[in-house]
């Protein structure tokens, strides 16, 4: 579904990814791992078209969309949960919803997939009415995810979605993301808490400095003593 080739990116004078090149295959998991400033924000930033100095190619089912800007790759089934959820906090939960499939056609499916939304997350069916400003973080986090599946997306990139969340919260929202993922829907998520992210994914990508210095099977991964030691703290 998705490939990346020789990706390049740069902020002024600093070169911040290498020749990265990753493949997310349709219907699968695929993580990037790394520490803060290892270039997994930037890649994704870099997929959703919010990156404009680079070189590189960025192939979407079949389409170079290199060049295409933010919102025509939405309209093409792309859709982003940022770091930080980046909710509208003056508009209602409900508000925030719709706001997600602003670029839809099918306008008399959306109460359907308003209740999908609020099947997955009851909280957010018991707070419809209130303003996102007033939702604690994990809840601000399930509008996130909820808003970004407003889309019916193709594609969902995930921008550390653990963080900052209570660890009973962490498991409950990956346990969110397993359900969606066996419904087809192709994942691409960036996490620091490498364990989580290499039990959800059936493959995985270790960023350093702005290369890909490895990557594998997630299981395989995982047993791997030097991932181990950096990222898992096992």
């Amino acid at each position: 579904m998705l490939r990346i080739e020789n990706l390049n990116v740069y902020y002024g004078g600093v070169h911040a990814l290498k020749d990265v090149s990753i493949e997310v295959p349709r219907g699968s998991v695929v993580t990037l791992i790394g520490a803060n400033g290892a270039g997994k924000s930037s890649t994704l930033r870099s997929i959703c078209g919010l990156v404009k100095n680079l070189t590189g190619k960025i192939i979407y089912d079949g389409q170079d969309i290199t060049a295409l800007k933010p919102f025509e790759r939405v309209v093409l089934g792309i859709a982003m949960v940022p770091e930080g959820r980046r909710v509208f906090t003056n508009l209602t939960v409900y508000e925030n919803l719709l706001m997600g499939a602003y670029s839809r056609k099918d306008k008399k499916q959306l109460d359907v997939d308003l209740e999908k939304i609020y099947h997955l997350f009851p909280r957010l069916k018991e707070r419809r009415n209130q303003r996102a400003v007033t939702l604690s973080g994990g809840e601000q986090q399930m509008l996130a995810v909820g808003r970004a599946l407003m889309l019916r997306p193709q594609l969902l990139l995930m921008d550390e979605p653990s963080l900052g969340l209570a660890p009973n919260l962490v498991k409950e929202m990956y346990q969110t993301f397993a359900q969606i993922h066996r419904e087809g829907l192709t994942i691409l998520v960036v996490e620091q808490n490498a364990r989580l992210a290499l039990q959800l994914a059936d493959y995985g990508y270790v960023l350093e400095v702005g290369h890909v210095v490895l990557q594998g099977p997630s299981a395989q991964l995982a047993e791997d003593e030097g991932v181990k030691k950096a990222y898992i703290g096992a």
